[in-house]
């Protein structure tokens, strides 16, 4: 028997809403990569990008256990000596609340070109709005996505 590989004229992409009001960052992070990386569609080939869309909302609510907010702190650097800056989660959470989301997401998708097309897919957003209505996304709740797996 071969292994089936699916053609790129046959993978078909929906968007998904998560509320992310409330939930836990790793936890929502990890669902959220599942889906764009295609892992929860029987058609999951590991070298394709058979993923979905994503928007994820209220990102500015979503919490950190256990203090984790003021322990864990998020580097960057510069690229110059000396250039390396650090800034806590709970600041980065009040700065800009869609960069750490993606950030999260971003570290658990493949470190090459597969994965920074798959992150091309997420959208996040701060409030309760999003632009894109005109997609018809299916609202998604983790739970019911951790069930059908």
């Amino acid at each position: 028997m071969r292994t089936y590989s699916p053609k790129a004229s046959e993978i078909t992409r929906q968007w998904h809403v998560v509320d992310a009001e409330g939930l836990v960052l790793g936890r929502m992070a990890t669902e959220v990569a599942r889906i764009l990386r295609g892992k929860h569609k029987p058609t999951y080939t590991p070298h394709m990008d058979t993923g979905d869309h994503v928007i994820i909302v209220n990102a500015d609510k979503v919490v950190l256990t256990s203090g984790k907010a003021d322990r864990k702190l998020v580097y960057s650097h510069s690229g110059y000596p000396g250039g390396l800056t650090s800034v806590t989660y709970a600041q980065m959470m009040v700065d800009r609340p869609e960069d750490a989301v993606r950030r999260s997401i971003r570290g658990m998708l493949p470190k090459n070109r597969l994965g920074r097309q798959q992150l091309t897919k997420l959208k996040v957003y701060a409030g309760p709005t999003h632009p894109h209505a005109g997609q018809s996304p299916t609202e998604l709740s983790l739970e019911a996505a951790r069930a059908r797996s």
